[in-house]
């Protein structure tokens, strides 16, 4: 990932776990902090797709989008103030740090076997 895109990527997770935790004090302000995060964090995985070939990576990546819509309902759900937000963000996280394993790990596979 270029320099530019790991800074959004970076910034954008930071302003989604303030936003998370700043929920309990302004749930107003916390979602217009969230929106922002899941925005800058989509446009980095959108513009970031799965380099490699295989079925498995691309599946993944497939994955990680839903996890990004998970974020999106979550976001949604704390502008109406429903604190299911959570159970989205939650379903969110497990995707997203699944896929974010799952997918180093098959591309850096996929160089292997290349090689």
């Amino acid at each position: 990932m270029n320099k530019p895109k790991d800074f959004i990527f970076k910034l954008s997770a930071l302003l989604i776990l303030a936003a998370a935790i700043s929920y309990l004090f302004n749930p107003v302000v916390a979602a217009y902090i969230m929106a922002i995060g899941v925005l800058g964090f989509a446009a980095v995985t959108f513009t970031t797709p799965y380099p490699g070939k295989s079925l498995r990576g691309k599946r993944l990546f497939s994955i990680q989008i839903f996890g990004i819509a998970f974020m999106a309902i979550s976001t949604y759900l704390m502008f109406v103030q429903k604190n299911e937000w959570v159970i989205s963000m939650l379903a969110a996280a497990f995707l997203l740090l699944y896929t974010t394993f799952m997918l180093s790990r098959e591309y850096e596979k996929e160089k292997k076997d290349k090689e």
